[in-house]
């Protein structure tokens, strides 16, 4: 399924989120870059946050809220690979995890586990 964008920054407005959509704007640039967008629950805070690290303009913005499963779909829906800062995942990943397994989206979050 072709999909919007190749991976979405869900919880850009965030400490973690914002380094790495910062890192994201500065280190991929031009016609071979993946496309992405970030995404949040505050379209005026990821806005701000767009202008703050020196993204495009048009780098797209996608609402959505870990207490809206339809808002965590549909961001599934768009990207073939969700990055998410927004935790703790045990409270605040089930649903996105279910969003993404449901989409047949990848999931990447920050979690390490020790053995």
């Amino acid at each position: 399924m072709k999909r919007d964008f190749d991976l979405i920054v869900y919880g850009a407005t965030g400490y973690t989120g914002r380094l790495i959509a910062e890192y994201l704007a500065t280190s991929y640039r031009g016609d071979d870059a993946p496309s992405w967008a970030i995404a949040g629950r505050s379209t005026d805070k990821l806005q701000k946050v767009r202008a703050d690290i020196g993204a495009p303009d048009d780098l797209p913005l996608v609402k959505a809220d870990a207490g809206e499963p339809a808002s965590l779909r549909s961001m599934c829906e768009r990207a073939a690979v969700i990055i998410t800062t927004v935790g703790p995942y045990q409270l605040y990943g089930p649903e996105l995890v279910a969003a993404c397994v449901a989409t047949g989206t990848g999931y990447v979050d920050l979690c390490g586990c020790g053995a």
